[in-house]
């Protein structure tokens, strides 16, 4: 089934090639040129020659006729060509037929055929071609009926059976006529089919538009006919028949910089009608999209085709090929001319393919050394293409400034180079620091500064060379000659290369230096608050020698937290916002490690008033308690440790809080309408978090406990404690 299939599809796009082909005759064919050469000829008489609109509408039919051949289903495209075929075949058998009456007639040899060895081997060797002819246009036809293709073995029975020669000519003719009419009755019974066949087609366009609009109707067409690859097969046989064109007529070898020319201008004669362009388009990105497969294929293996990557599939080599082709007006130069404008245009594009090349291997590089994947040979891989990405275009560079003068494409031609070496040695630095901090076995101090200088530096200078791009360009536009084209190019490299570059610059030492800035406002911890603390950061996972705490007490690496924040401005943990403190930050409390949780052990922590707290259940490695005393007026309750040091009003019962207790107070200060268990309450999760860090619902307010806070703390000085009022 799937080698049925390979073979439709390979039908579908060799039979539509001759169709392309056909158009690409026409355009070439200058029908005013060539009746002027008829003019001068001895055909000039010829009253086929007589009409010279004729020929125009003949041209204009030869248009129609192959974007029917290009459109029609593949069905009915491949009983045409069977029917073409089978023409073929009477044709040549018609053409044996009559070079076998003529050598007859050149023997002059009337007489019975064993008697004579040259008329019998004649005789045979006909024959033997004539029933071939046969039966191959009965197996291409199915039909059994193999008489209405033997009209041409009529002059050979005549022979067999003595009839003279000159009417042996008299019925070659005869039956070329015969045929000729079979032809004939076969068209005139299949007239109507074109017909309905553009009927129907015309109903499933309006159908397929109707419903779906013309976009999907040219993307359906577009998947059909697989346009790319019937435009790369046209061009790759069209740039076969002129290499072959060109060594039948040479006998003498060719040198290498000959052959260097011979290929150029090979291509140049290949793009000289839109149609060919469209197929070295085209060709240019299955070539393209070869080459970045090949690189992920050297980078990865086969878990390259695994994750897929559909973003590089060489169609922006392409476009920049047309784009320029179109500028510079490719297609109306010399070949001389063409061939040197060919060659800067495919500097650009195999630029591209570099920078292509480039966007593969680098996060691959970079992942490579931050996995610490011991394996050489991936390792051998990934430097070997850096290499080869950081030479091949400062050599491709210093070839161009050699041998070209320099203008405004050279100069993008170069300014891409450089910035592609430029990126793979940034690339190549911050690999080698991810290595080093390997060997060292230990994280390297400042890390993540090293590497954004290093990416800082080579991001100048991308822009540094983008910018003298662009003022070239100006000052050529300016002072030299103008285009519309050309200001449009630099109008486009200014926007995407020079101020997208500058905004996405400054944007990132602006999130830098605010991160900085929150970093230096929160307080260090002390030695003793991190044995206390006895944890790890929650961000990278390792232990913590040095931390800084955030508003909401939570503990993290100075370096993992800018990090972290240029990401977003809350906490890790609890989501709260961490903004940059102006007023010096109050001590922290002594925390309680994550792993350290009251409640799972049962221990009662005695509260601010002096009475036992049961231990409360809760999540995420924090205890919880509640006050088990009465409700008289005093300090305010403890809030969570993940929200701000604000004490928020309990809930109301419509927002899932609690009935105040109905039951009188007890003289010992506990409530009677509650046995002393332990109270479960909901856990406090970031779903209930707004935008700002607050955490709302059936959490807070429920007498919830801060157990970073000391037994009998009061509340900070800065925020004074509510009095509550007391129950009924």
């Amino acid at each position: 089934m799937a080698l049925k299939e390979r073979m439709e599809a390979v039908l579908n796009v060799g039979l539509r090639v001759p169709s392309i082909m056909l158009l690409e005759v026409l355009y070439r064919w200058d029908v005013s040129s060539f009746f002027q050469k008829i003019q001068r000829s001895s055909l000039n008489n010829n009253p086929l020659f007589q009409y010279k609109y004729l020929a125009l509408y003949l041209h204009y039919v030869g248009y129609i006729l192959s974007l029917v051949l290009l459109t029609l289903p593949r069905q009915h495209l491949v009983r045409l060509y069977l029917y073409v075929l089978t023409a073929l075949l009477l044709f040549a058998g018609h053409q044996v037929s009559r070079d076998y009456v003529r050598s007859e007639l050149d023997s002059g040899y009337e007489g019975p055929l064993y008697l004579e060895p040259l008329s019998m081997n004649r005789f045979t060797t006909a024959l033997i071609g004539q029933l071939v002819v046969c039966t191959l246009c009965s197996c291409v036809m199915q039909t059994k009926r193999i008489w209405l293709f033997s009209a041409h073995l009529l002059p050979l029975v005549a022979r067999l059976c003595l009839v003279p020669l000159e009417t042996i000519v008299f019925i070659n003719r005869f039956s070329m006529i015969f045929t000729g009419l079979e032809v004939f009755y076969f068209l005139a019974s299949n007239l109507l089919v074109p017909y309905n066949l553009a009927k129907t087609a015309y109903r499933q366009l309006v159908q397929v538009v109707e419903v779906y609009g013309l976009l999907a109707l040219g993307m359906s067409l577009w998947n059909q006919l697989v346009l790319p690859l019937l435009f790369m097969c046209f061009w790759l046989v069209l740039f076969t028949l002129q290499i072959y064109s060109y060594f039948s007529t040479r006998d003498q070898p060719t040198s290498r910089e000959r052959l260097l020319f011979l290929f150029l201008t090979s291509i140049a004669e290949c793009c000289s009608t839109p149609y060919s362009l469209l197929g070295l388009v085209f060709t240019v990105s299955f070539i393209a999209l070869g080459v970045l497969t090949l690189c992920k294929f050297y980078l990865q293996g086969y878990r390259a085709f695994i994750n897929d990557n559909t973003m590089h599939r060489g169609m922006t080599e392409g476009i920049t090929l047309l784009i320029l082709a179109v500028q510079t007006g490719l297609i109306e130069l010399q070949v001389i001319h063409r061939a040197f404008l060919l060659s800067i245009i495919l500097f650009i594009v195999v630029a591209s393919i570099l920078q292509s090349m480039l966007e593969i291997a680098d996060p691959i590089v970079l992942a490579l050394g931050a996995s610490r994947d011991k394996s050489l040979w991936k390792h051998f891989r990934a430097v070997s293409l850096c290499l080869f990405l950081l030479i091949f275009p400062a050599y491709m560079a210093y070839m161009i400034c050699q041998f070209f003068h320099m203008d405004f494409w050279l100069l993008i031609i170069i300014s891409s180079s450089i910035l592609t070496s430029l990126q793979v040695l940034g690339t190549l630095l911050i690999y080698i620091l991810f290595m080093v901090e390997e060997f060292r076995k230990e994280p390297v101090e400042n890390m993540d500064d090293v590497i954004y200088y290093v990416n800082g530096t080579y991001r100048l200078l991308e822009f540094l060379v983008a910018l003298c791009v662009v003022a070239y360009g100006v000052s050529e536009t300016v002072f030299g000659e103008w285009t519309v084209m050309g200001s449009t190019i630099i109008f486009i490299h200014s926007y995407y290369n020079v101020w997208l570059r500058a905004q996405l610059g400054w944007q990132s030492f602006l999130l830098r230096r605010d991160a900085v800035n929150k970093i230096k406002s929160l307080p260090t911890a002390s030695h003793a608050q991190l044995l206390n603390y006895n944890d790890i950061c929650a961000i990278c996972y390792q232990d913590m020698k040095c931390a800084v705490i955030t508003p909401c007490s939570h503990f993290f690496h100075a370096a993992c937290l800018k990090k972290w924040l240029y990401v977003q401005e809350t906490c890790p943990l609890c989501h709260s916002q961490l903004k940059s403190q102006s007023q010096p930050v109050p001590p922290a409390p002594a925390p309680v490690p994550a792993n350290h949780n009251p409640a799972e052990v049962g221990e009662a922590v005695p509260s601010a008033g002096g009475a036992e707290k049961l231990p409360v259940e809760g999540g995420g490695g924090e205890g919880r308690s509640m006050d088990n005393s009465a409700t008289a007026p005093g300090p305010a309750p403890d809030t969570l440790a993940d929200a701000p040091q604000v004490p928020l009003p309990p809930p109301s019962p419509e927002q899932g809080g609690e009935e105040p207790p109905s039951g009188k107070e007890d003289p010992s200060g506990s409530d009677s309408s509650h046995p002393e268990s332990t109270v479960t309450h909901p856990e406090p999760s970031l779903d209930n978090a707004t935008s700002d860090g607050q955490i709302i619902g059936p959490s807070l307010g429920q007498g919830v406990a801060d157990v970073n806070h000391t037994p009998g703390a009061t509340p900070p000085p800065d925020v004074p404690a509510e009095p509550q009022s007391p129950p009924p």
